[in-house]
């Protein structure tokens, strides 16, 4: 099979709409959307951490959590303030009283906002905004995000409690809430813990695939280091299930530890040989090249399914040293336009343009693309970008290079 069929096996086989009872008043449902969501039942009400990505979702899980109980829903935690977890909030809003969720422990870098425009057009690219339903098969956390379907909105509802600081214990409807803030994937996040009966919802700071270290719609380095720490103090509080904000539940101790155990160390594992082949002075690309998982870590808790390895390792590397790789040529290098021409008079344009379309019909459609660059020739390249994503995994970069192609 090639990548796009292990892509559609896999989103068939662990994307299933599926209710989990947790506890007998702790309900988890997977998907309904992109995102995850908890339905935990107090003395009267019903309290949701999280509540998916879009109004149509969000109304599905509604409708069959009235199936379960009558009780209202009167709170909402939220583990983090990422659209496709807070987004279908607004269907609950006749009845809810209160919408929890904590401030940034680090505040973005300053004007970050005037980069908009960029971020959400590589956001389209990457998430297959554009794309049709059969050719956007999954986000590769989950099933595609609804308010890009027909008749469903984001519909989120803003805080109307935020906290900051470490820690906050809350009883809510009879119910004792720990929420504790843990700053990994993201600045604002929190880990959801019921001590009875030791239940805790982490957000994204832990999911069954290979994390998102970097975001390639363009996002600041998301310190590695920082989020081990996190997953150490995630583990640390010893919980018998573990609810993700994607995928699927960890459910018993030895699959908690087990499955967190191997989430951290591959994390760490690719931080440390990163550090290492650039402390060796290895090139930024060299570096990508070289640091690869090895086998005890390719388990299915950590498929490419969403982020990379290769994405991983060269945002650790300019996170932690800059642009600058080292290597001469990249250091005050001529302008592109004129590098493209002299490459195009050494090369010939009918000679490159042969050795494209040879690289195409032998399936080899990366080095076709690169090429390309040179020669920019428009029907290459969509053949070659479609070729490409097909051979992918990774939904992100399948989703990117079709996205390229539908442009041209």
């Amino acid at each position: 099979m090639n990548g796009e069929q292990l892509l559609i096996q896999f989103t068939k086989e662990n994307f299933k709409k599926k209710i989990y009872k947790i506890a007998d008043n702790v309900y988890y449902f997977v998907g309904y959307g992109n995102s995850n969501a908890t339905a935990v039942i107090g003395k009267s009400s019903v309290i949701m951490i999280d509540t998916l990505d879009c109004d149509k979702y969000a109304q599905a899980l509604k409708d069959d959590l009235e199936q379960i109980t009558n009780k209202p829903v009167r709170t909402i935690i939220y583990t983090h303030r990422c659209p496709d977890h807070i987004s279908g909030a607004g269907v609950f809003s006749d009845t809810v009283h209160e919408v929890i969720a904590f401030a940034n422990a680090r505040e973005d870098l300053k004007y970050y906002e005037r980069l908009e425009d960029v971020i959400n057009m590589r956001k389209i690219f990457a998430r297959g905004y554009g794309l049709s339903d059969e050719d956007a098969i999954t986000h590769g956390l989950g099933p595609r995000e609804g308010f890009i379907k027909a008749g469903a909105e984001r519909v989120p509802l803003e805080p109307t409690t935020v906290y900051s600081g470490k820690s906050v214990e809350r009883e809510i409807d009879g119910i004792l809430f720990r929420l504790i803030s843990m700053p990994g994937e993201t600045k604002d996040s929190i880990s959801v813990l019921l001590p009875e009966p030791n239940i805790l919802a982490v957000g994204d700071n832990f999911y069954n695939v290979f994390p998102n270290m970097y975001s390639v719609r363009g996002s600041s380095y998301r310190d590695v280091a920082n989020w081990i720490d996190i997953l150490d103090e995630i583990m640390a509080l010893d919980a018998d299930t573990v609810l993700p904000g994607h995928t699927w539940p960890l459910i018993g101790k030895e699959e908690v530890r087990s499955s967190l155990q191997n989430f951290r160390d591959a994390l760490e594992y690719v931080l440390f040989e990163t550090l290492d082949c650039m402390n060796q002075g290895m090139s930024l690309n060299e570096t990508a090249e070289a640091v690869k998982l090895p086998e005890r870590f390719k388990t299915e808790s950590l498929g490419e399914y969403f982020s990379l390895v290769e994405w991983a390792v060269k945002s650790i590397y300019t996170g932690y040293l800059g642009w600058f790789d080292g290597t001469a040529a990249n250091l005050i290098p001529i302008p592109e336009s004129e590098y493209t021409k002299e490459m195009l008079d050494l090369i010939g344009e009918n000679k490159l343009k042969k050795r494209i379309k040879k690289a195409i019909d032998e399936e080899n459609y990366q080095l076709a693309i690169q090429l390309n660059v040179f020669l920019k020739d428009p029907q290459l390249e969509k053949e070659a970008l479609k070729g490409r994503a097909s051979q992918m995994i990774n939904a992100n970069a399948r989703h990117y290079y079709l996205s390229r192609a539908k442009e041209l």
